[in-house]
């Protein structure tokens, strides 16, 4: 077993299987210094044949509250999104099998790096949700990808609301695999785990990319008019400048309608 520590994860290699652990306390907060380590890590990843399955952890306070807001300004923004989306990208077309094990809060960007993972195993108790809309904003990974997960009203409701919910509602919406209390976790991924290392590396790779094959194609075409209608109108209010603005003056936004 090899594990190498950065500044915002470590990366542990062992046989077939590979974790790549958030450590940037103490919500694991997504800033650029994190997505160029997770590219960095996955690419790493993938030059190792003989691992199947990466695991993608977070702490037991938090999987991931998200991508840092202070990035979200006009002068980020344009940035925030090559980097995120690339990683998003990068993850959801990764040849191995990817699983996000999911304790505490996994909200906004957090969520959306567990939803795009080939499985999602989350504790009952676990706080999940797409808060954006209440800075004046949208989650545009969820707004091209998470009706096909969990439906077209289930999506709506969350993306429009920007309500949380639990680890439990998400499984049993389909977000994620399975819900279990806390100390079970591991078992429950530890079982997944003994099926797919009894199985070829290479086949499993290929299975991936066939089983994706048409929704790697609305996923890109889908994220990048998303993101358009983010860059060119939604960044153009007042209200989307007012949220951020608000949160990071940690008062209410005041909304406009404009």
């Amino acid at each position: 077993m090899t594990t190498t520590s950065e500044k915002r994860l470590t990366l542990t290699l062992e046989g077939p299987f590979a974790r790549i652990n958030l450590t940037h306390p103490p919500l694991n907060v997504i800033d650029f210094a994190m997505m160029d380590e997770l590219m960095a890590a996955l690419g790493a990843v993938e030059q190792r044949s003989e691992i199947s399955t990466v695991i993608l952890s977070g702490g037991e306070r938090a999987f991931s509250a998200g991508v840092d807001v202070a990035i979200h300004t006009p002068d980020k923004i344009e940035q925030m999104f090559q980097k995120f989306h690339g990683l998003i990208g990068t993850l959801a077309k990764c040849r191995k099998i990817t699983i996000a094990e999911v304790h505490g809060a996994c909200l906004g960007g957090g969520a959306e790096l567990a939803m795009v993972c080939d499985m999602v195993y989350t504790t009952e108790k676990a706080k999940w949700g797409f808060p954006e809309i209440t800075l004046g904003c949208y989650p545009p990974v969820a707004c091209a990808a998470l009706s096909a997960l969990v439906g077209q009203k289930h999506a709506a409701n969350l993306i429009f609301t920007g309500r949380t919910f639990s680890g439990e509602e998400a499984a049993e919406w389909g977000l994620a695999n399975e819900a279990h209390p806390e100390g079970e976790l591991q078992e429950a991924i530890r079982t997944t785990l003994d099926h797919l290392f009894k199985l070829s590396p290479a086949a499993l790779s290929v299975a991936k990319k066939a089983f994706y094959a048409w929704d790697s194609i609305h996923l890109d075409k889908g994220l990048a008019r998303a993101e358009k209608i983010y860059l060119e109108e939604l960044m153009q209010t007042e209200d989307a400048k007012e949220g951020i603005t608000a949160f990071m003056e940690k008062r209410k936004p005041v909304w406009k309608g404009r």
